[in-house]
């Protein structure tokens, strides 16, 4: 995930506002009880998410991956007054930790937590979203892609994570690796997609940001 050097990246971070305390403890704890921690959105792309968040001010919002909670909590920033930010995971072993920080933030009332496969899930949801993130199984992402863009109105937004996959989307040693050749037909289908117009932001490790026309 590392594309910028370390001391400009440390520099970005000093100049972009700081996360709050509970978001800080998150990502401690993240990291001293959880595996991958580096799964974690974390400060800087944190910041970006709640920005973006905050320029839409949506009503609704489907976050497609949980985790520990962290992506969640930033993008709940942004939601209008009673807004709703449903978030999906499949991985009941994570609950209690994220249920806790989601219970401690002032958007416990907010956020609709669902153990589930999405793929299985979303189908059942008879709603519209204004802005979708997308950051769970690669393999899938088409599939979610496929899944939520007709619950999104025009004007509406997605955003998936992890688009460049660490810089293994221009490696050709990678390119018959299972989940890299998910993320690149996933970039390419959204590039191609005419219903969307889009940029790939080289934002930690890649954001798609997607506009419905």
């Amino acid at each position: 995930m590392e594309f910028i050097d370390e001391k400009l990246d440390e520099y970005v971070c000093l100049h972009t506002t700081k996360e709050d305390d509970l978001l800080k403890e998150l990502n401690r704890q993240t990291h001293l009880k959880v595996l991958q921690p580096r799964m974690l959105s974390g400060h800087f792309q944190g910041r970006f998410l709640s920005m973006i968040s905050k320029m839409i001010q949506p009503t609704t919002i489907l976050e497609i991956g949980t985790y520990t909670g962290y992506s969640a909590l930033c993008l709940a920033e942004g939601l209008k007054k009673d807004g709703k930010l449903v978030t999906i995971d499949k991985n009941a072993e994570l609950e209690e930790f994220a249920r806790n920080f989601f219970q401690k933030s002032a958007y416990s009332q907010n956020i609709e937590y669902v153990i589930a496969d999405a793929t299985k899930y979303i189908p059942t949801i008879k709603q519209s979203f204004d802005l979708v993130f997308i950051d769970a199984d690669k393999g899938n992402y088409l599939n979610y892609y496929n899944l939520v863009i007709e619950m999104i109105p025009s004007g509406g937004y997605i955003l998936a994570d992890n688009v460049l996959w660490s810089g293994k989307v221009i490696e050709e040693k990678s390119m018959n690796d299972k989940d890299t050749k998910a993320i690149m037909e996933f970039n390419s289908f959204v590039m191609n997609d005419d219903r969307v117009e889009n940029v790939l932001l080289p934002i930690r490790d890649g954001l798609f940001l997607v506009r419905k026309k």
